[in-house]
């Protein structure tokens, strides 16, 4: 007995509809495409440094961020090599210091302990993933942009490009919309095609405009509990250990709250602590 269809099952999706979808899209993109750093190298080096930057981070803020650290760490042994503390320095402006901890420790994994500079990034989802840090949608975006492999990669803005031009349910869940992605890529322009959606849902499918809000939102940052634990570690970066007392001070909170910062970031591998004395890990 057959399954029955549903609207958004990409066996219904018309053929003629997904052509004209496709060359809309990518005919707005060839006069409209944004000129970005990151698309003007096929490194999957650089390209995942790209991603990650941009996770829950306005481009804007990533494109000086992304030609300095580029400018640093050029390549995969020396990101690998550098101290954390450094990268976190480097990382200041971004949030989500957690990333920058990770980008590193997945150069190290890459690299491998002997330190082989000719190690590079895998070359499959299975072999990126096994990396700390790169989840799937990362994985598919590395080899999507380095390789221009056939693979669907589903950030906001493709989501609501296709759940828009698509008549898709809002709430259409992950797996679904995976396969209506995977169903209208065009076969061998992979890496122009994400492009094109991700510049068509940021410049004209906007939030606003379609009504699609995004599966997640971000809470205020200033005075919250991620804005403190941003102040805790800029203060080691800065002046280097200090004990538990003086980050109390220096934050302007209870003693308590400090130690309860100090053990977040430990936990993210960020910071380290000998009694009273926090550092940079």
């Amino acid at each position: 007995m057959a399954r029955p269809t549903t609207p958004h099952d990409p066996r219904e999706l018309d053929q003629a509809t997904v052509a004209q979808l496709q060359k809309r899209i990518l005919s707005w993109y060839v006069a409209n495409a944004r000129d970005l750093p990151w698309r003007r190298t096929t490194d999957p080096y650089a390209i995942l440094i790209s991603e990650i930057m941009l996770q829950q981070t306005q481009v804007p803020r990533v494109i000086p961020k992304f030609a300095e650290f580029m400018a640093a760490y050029p390549r995969l042994d020396e990101l690998a090599k550098a101290p954390l503390d450094d990268v976190l320095r480097l990382w200041r402006g971004l949030g989500y210091n957690i990333r920058a901890r990770r980008l590193r420790d997945c150069a190290v994994a890459a690299v491998g302990a002997a330190g082989d500079v000719t190690a590079g990034l895998p070359r499959s989802v299975e072999g990126l993933r096994a990396l700390p840090g790169i989840g799937l949608y990362t994985a598919r975006a590395v080899l999507v942009f380095a390789h221009n492999d056939d693979l669907a990669a589903v950030d906001a803005n493709v989501r609501r490009v296709l759940t828009h031009e698509l008549s898709l349910p809002a709430d259409l869940g992950d797996r679904e919309l995976q396969s209506v992605a995977e169903a209208t890529l065009p076969r061998g322009r992979s890496r122009d095609w994400h492009n094109a959606l991700m510049d068509y849902g940021a410049l004209v499918l906007t939030a606003r405009a379609t009504g699609i809000a995004p599966r997640t939102r971000q809470g205020a940052f200033e005075g919250s509990r991620r804005w403190n634990r941003s102040r805790l570690l800029q203060a080691l970066l800065d002046r280097g250990p200090q004990r538990l007392d003086q980050i109390a001070v220096a934050l302007d909170v209870t003693p308590d709250v400090a130690a309860e910062l100090a053990g977040l970031l430990t936990r993210d591998g960020l910071v380290c602590r000998d009694g009273d004395c926090l550092q940079v890990a």
